[in-house]
């Protein structure tokens, strides 16, 4: 008995170990360093400029004194929306990113301060809602209103979506500093939720009406291994549609369930519809969640609503919510280009959601949606110095600022509802550590950009440094300096663009998808570059020293959309590599919106530091229209603005 009790043991360990060692797994922010080039010096705004700037707002607009005066050490009122709890969460978690990129003693203290409030505002059970605490429980108008009980308006009181943010704060802040001051918060909080939501009696069958509270619950599983917040998180996706609950809908866009993805149990749903933003968080979760547990019926209904989102809602940014009616998705191929919506913290969640169905399913698709999303609908949310921001991003601007139907053509330094700035404000000084992943016996490159990395495959440490002046050229080098000499896998992603794939899918498309072929050098010497399902793998024993050296042609090429999209009909966009190209009227005489330009029309790319930050310019080789990326529209000053161009006949 014990001999086979003993394999039995060896047979589960090895099992355990396989599973995994199959799983795709992030690389820690702490341990990717950007150096120079496109993304260190937007890592670099984060930390001296976005950051500072959203923390200065967050105290000037009262939302930090809402902790204060809930928590009884200052007297005052509540000021803002019920949401504002949320916006400082979420600067607190970038500029803990910001401490792990380079650790500054003065931020760390200033955070200790906050966490201070936050902790002197949540009351003994752990709930923590300043304009509940401060106006008690309250009905009247819907910005100021707390409910008439905790919880009882949950789709519209933002309550669990402000904790939700407080989480990732929590996190991100321990990951930092070791410190568990507001980890201690964060847990004390959930704590409070396990007890409170769920099917047993007294407690509450309710879903979160602005999912983020799925999304970090699990991260706060993750962190304190605690299950009971894994399994919390499935309750509210799993209670989505569900007859039996509780509902109270203050619906303030009269738009029903499904503006709160609530129509139907999430294992029925098979589109993407209602409020973008909270669409997409769910979608997170739900990957985030197979990582940890596979379901089929979940994994295909994420599957089912990804190809329904990316294959039909799209637009050529990626972003996505094309109405301002609810901030929503709209039906199949309408992607309107003057009144586009594409709110910014929708591209943010695009890249988030994308990022976990790679982590889940380990296809490059989901990083070419991601890669897409980045450089032009999340850029383009914010200024080239990093203070100013659009909460809408259209694919056209005649220039005119109406702020009244949610669109401008000038980027803003706040807004009331400050969701977008304070988003980006938190995803900005993480993104190195979307840069790399691993597998098993695998190092993962995803993205490029100069950086110096330290990953771990096989308990062996392994240093990669990345020289590239990527996006603006295809030249990549990539060094390995293993600890020790090993067998192991580097697997380099090939972007889409590359090889002459748009986007996945067939919503847009190159007009000419030839592609010159990758070239690939290792050590100096030529090597095949067989990309297999999206990357090159090559599997050998690597030792100290060496290096590999990708060249990715870069053509500029034009794009036209799927038939369906009529707002696109006889229209072109240019785009070169990852970046989207538009024409401003500052380089066209003034005007933009009716530069026709053929399938025929050649640009020559040049860079010119001076410019924006530093950009790639298009010029026609024969006419005189001028091209600048996408996300560096509207920095100097309002005025027109397309993407699409009608194409010249």
């Amino acid at each position: 008995m014990t001999k086979y009790f003993l394999l039995f043991s060896l047979l589960f360990c090895y099992q355990l170990s396989f599973a995994q060692n199959s799983k795709i797994n992030a690389v820690p922010l702490k341990n990717v360093k950007t150096k120079q080039g496109f993304w260190h010096t937007r890592v670099e705004a984060a930390r001296e400029v976005t950051v500072p700037h959203a923390l200065q707002q967050c105290e000037e607009s009262g939302r930090i004194d809402n902790f204060a005066v809930a928590g009884g050490l200052k007297k005052g009122k509540f000021e803002g929306v019920r949401f504002n709890d949320s916006d400082v969460f979420k600067v607190v978690e970038g500029a803990s990113y910001v401490l792990q990129n380079q650790y500054d003693p003065k931020l760390d203290h200033y955070l200790d301060s906050l966490i201070t409030l936050f902790a002197a505002a949540q009351e003994p059970d752990g709930y923590l809602y300043t304009i509940r605490t401060i106006n008690k429980d309250t009905t009247g108008s819907y910005d100021w209103i707390a409910g008439p009980y905790r919880y009882g308006f949950e789709n519209g009181s933002h309550e669990l979506y402000n904790v939700g943010h407080l989480y990732e704060a929590a996190i991100a802040h321990y990951e930092a500093t070791g410190k568990k001051t507001l980890l201690d918060v964060a847990t004390k909080n959930a704590d409070h939720l396990v007890k409170t939501f769920g099917t047993k009696p007294g407690q509450l069958l309710v879903v979160p009406g602005h999912q983020e509270i799925e999304i970090a619950l699990i991260k706060l599983y993750r962190t304190t291994g605690k299950k009971e917040y894994l399994d919390l998180s499935k309750f509210f996706i799993d209670m989505r549609g569900r007859s039996d609950k509780r509902a109270l809908y203050l619906d303030e866009h009269k738009l029903g369930p499904a503006y709160f993805q609530d129509q139907v149990p999430f294992v029925r749903q098979k589109e993407a519809v209602g409020h973008a933003v909270r669409a997409q968080y769910l979608y997170t979760a739900v990957a985030d969640m197979l990582t940890i547990e596979d379901e089929p019926e979940h994994s295909h209904a994420i599957h089912t609503i990804w190809n329904d989102a990316t294959e039909k809602k799209q637009y050529v940014t990626g972003g996505v919510g094309a109405r301002e009616d609810g901030e929503a998705f709209d039906k199949p191929y309408v992607l309107p280009n003057d009144n586009a919506y594409a709110e910014t913290c929708a591209a943010i969640a695009n890249m988030l959601w994308n990022h976990k169905m790679y982590l889940y399913t380990g296809e490059s698709k989901y990083m070419d949606v991601f890669e897409r999303v980045l450089y032009n609908g999340f850029l383009g949310g914010m200024s080239v110095k990093g203070d100013k921001f659009f909460y809408v991003n259209p694919m056209a601007s005649n220039g005119v600022n109406d702020f009244n139907k949610g669109s401008g053509a000038e980027r803003q330094a706040w807004f009331g509802t400050a969701c977008c700035p304070t988003n980006v404000s938190r995803f900005l000084p993480s993104m190195p550590a979307y840069i790399y992943a691993t597998k098993g016996n695998e190092l993962i490159v995803n993205l490029f950009a100069d950086n110096e990395a330290t990953l771990t495959v096989n308990n062996n440490a392994v240093k990669l440094a990345q020289q590239t002046n990527y996006p603006w050229d295809g030249n990549v080098k990539i060094l390995v300096d293993p600890e020790k000499a090993g067998n192991f896998t580097l697997s380099v992603r090939i972007p889409g663009w590359a090889t002459g794939e748009a986007i996945p899918g067939n919503l847009y498309a190159y007009t000419n998808k030839d592609s010159k072929p990758v070239t690939l050098r290792v050590n100096g010497k030529n090597m095949p570059a067989t990309i297999e399902k999206g990357y090159i793998k090559l599997a050998r024993n690597w030792k100290k020293g060496d290096q590999l050296e990708l060249a990715l042609d870069m053509p500029v090429r034009k794009i036209i959309s799927n038939e369906n999209i009529t707002a696109n009909k006889d229209k072109i966009a240019i785009e070169r590599g990852p970046v989207l190209y538009c024409a401003e009227g500052h380089d066209n005489n003034g005007k933009a919106l009716d530069i026709p330009i053929s399938e025929s029309q050649n640009f020559a790319a040049s860079y010119q530091q001076s410019l924006l930050g530093g950009i790639n310019v298009l010029k026609a080789e024969a006419g005189n229209v001028t091209l600048i990326p996408y996300y560096a529209w509207a920095n100097r000053g309002p005025n027109e603005m397309v993407i699409w161009f009608n194409k010249a006949r």
